[in-house]
C-alpha cells in the first residue's frame, strides 16, 4: 500500500496492494481534498475581497491559505488520482513535477506557520518592527518562506522519474543510493520540514508567553496603586499589549498545535518505515496516520474562522451577494486596524 508516504518515498518496490485498504484511502483522500479545497478557497476569497484592508496578520493567513491549497491540489489530488489508477499515468516530466509540487506544499505550509509565529514574536517582544502596512502584501518573511519551499523541494525532481517496472508497465518511482540513501533523505526531510521549524516555533512561543505573563503581572501589580504614580517606560510597553495582538498570538498557538498533532504521526511513521525493516508499512494504522497530515490543510481555515468572530457571517454574506453587510463589516475592520497602528506608534516610544 502506498499511502501518503509516496510524497517523500514514492513507490520503491512493486508489491501488490490491499484493495480494501486502497478503497478506504481513496474515500478519506476524497473527503480531505473536497473539504480543504472548499474551506481554503472560501477563506481566500473573503481575504482577497478585503485585500485593501488586510492587516499584517491576515497577509500571513492569506499565504497560509495558498499553501494549503497547494497541498490540496498538488499533493492530495494527485495522490488520489494515483490511488485510483494504481499506476502513475503521465510522462516523465509530469512525474517529476508532481513529486516536486507535493513537497513544495509541505514546505510552504510549514514555513508559513514559522514566519507567522516569528512575526507574532516581533509584535509582542519587539513592537518597533511590527506593522509595516505598505509592505504587508509582499513582506520579506513571506517571500523567504516561499523561496525556502521552492528550493528545498528541488531534490524531488532528481530522485523521482518515470520508470519501466515491467514490459510496457511504467510508474513514478524514487531511486536512492543503497543502503543509506533512503534513510538519509527521509531523515533530512524530517529535520528541515518538521524538527527545525518546531524548535524555532517553540522558542518564539516561550518568549511570547513570558512577555504576556509579564504584561499580566504589571497590570495586576499596578491595578491598586494611585493613578498619579506613573509606570516605568518598560512597564508601560509591556502593559500596553493590545487584546487584538494577544488574540492573534492565541490563534498562532492553536495553529502550531494543530500542525504538530497532524504532522508528527506522519514523520514518525516515515522514520519508522525506513529505519526498521520490520515496520508494518502495509497496515491500516500506518495509512491512517499518514492521512492525518493532510487534515492540517482543513483545520487551518477553521481555526482562523473561529478566532475571527464575524468571518463565517462575512463568508456567507459574500456567497449570498449581500455586499452592504460585507462592506460595513470591512469598515469596522479598517477602524480596528487603524487603532492598532496608532497604539503601536505610541508603544514605539517606550524603547
Amino acid at each position: 500500500m502506498r499511502g501518503l508516504s509516496d510524497v517523500l518515498l514514492g513507490r520503491l518496490e512493486d508489491d501488490p496492494r490491499d484493495e480494501r485498504l486502497a478503497r478506504l484511502e481513496i474515500a478519506l483522500l476524497s473527503i480531505i481534498f473536497i473539504a480543504a479545497g472548499l474551506l481554503n478557497f472560501g477563506l481566500l476569497l473573503v481575504l482577497w475581497k478585503r485585500r485593501k484592508q488586510l492587516s499584517r496578520m491576515r497577509v500571513f493567513v492569506l499565504h497560509l491559505c495558498v499553501a494549503d491549497l497547494v497541498v490540496a491540489f498538488f499533493q492530495v489530488c494527485p495522490q488520489l488520482m494515483w490511488d485510483i489508477t494504481d499506476r502513475f499515468v503521465g510522462p516523465d516530466a509530469l512525474c517529476r513535477l508532481v513529486k516536486y509540487l507535493q513537497v513544495v506544499g509541505m514546505f510552504a505550509s510549514t514555513y508559513m506557520i514559522v514566519v507567522m509565529t516569528v512575526d507574532r514574536y516581533q509584535a509582542i517582544c519587539n513592537p518597533m518592527v511590527t506593522f509595516q502596512r505598505r509592505r504587508a502584501r509582499w513582506n520579506g518573511p513571506v517571500c523567504a518562506a516561499w523561496r525556502v519551499s521552492f528550493v528545498g523541494s528541488l531534490p524531488q525532481v532528481f530522485i523521482f522519474s518515470r520508470v519501466e517496472i515491467a514490459p510496457g508497465v511504467y510508474d513514478c518511482w524514487g531511486q536512492f543510493v543503497r543502503p543509506w540513501g533512503l534513510r538519509a533523505y527521509v531523515t533530512w526531510t524530517t529535520l528541515v520540514i518538521f524538527v527545525l521549524p518546531i524548535l524555532i516555533v517553540i522558542v518564539c512561543q516561550v518568549r511570547i508567553c513570558h512577555t504576556v505573563h509579564a504584561s499580566i503581572h504589571v497590570k495586576t501589580h499596578h491595578a491598586g496603586q494611585p493613578a498619579t504614580k506613573p509606570l516605568s517606560s518598560r512597564a508601560s510597553c509591556v502593559a500596553g499589549l493590545s487584546k487584538a495582538r494577544v488574540k492573534t498570538v492565541k490563534m498562532t498557538v492553536v495553529i502550531v498545535l494543530a500542525y504538530i498533532i497532524c504532522w508528527a504521526p506522519f514523520f514518525t511513521v516515515q522514520l519508522w518505515s525506513v529505519w526498521d525493516v520490520k515496520a508494518p508499512t502495509q497496515s491500516a494504522t500506518f495509512t491512517i496516520l499518514m492521512l492525518l497530515a493532510s487534515l492540517n490543510s482543513c483545520v487551518n481555515p477553521c481555526i482562523y474562522m473561529v478566532f475571527s468572530g464575524k468571518l463565517p457571517e462575512r463568508l456567507a454574506a459574500l456567497l449570498c451577494g449581500d455586499e452592504p453587510e460585507l462592506k460595513e463589516s470591512m469598515q469596522e475592520e479598517t477602524t480596528m486596524v487603524s487603532s492598532l497602528y496608532i497604539s503601536l506608534k505610541g508603544l514605539s516610544e517606550c524603547r
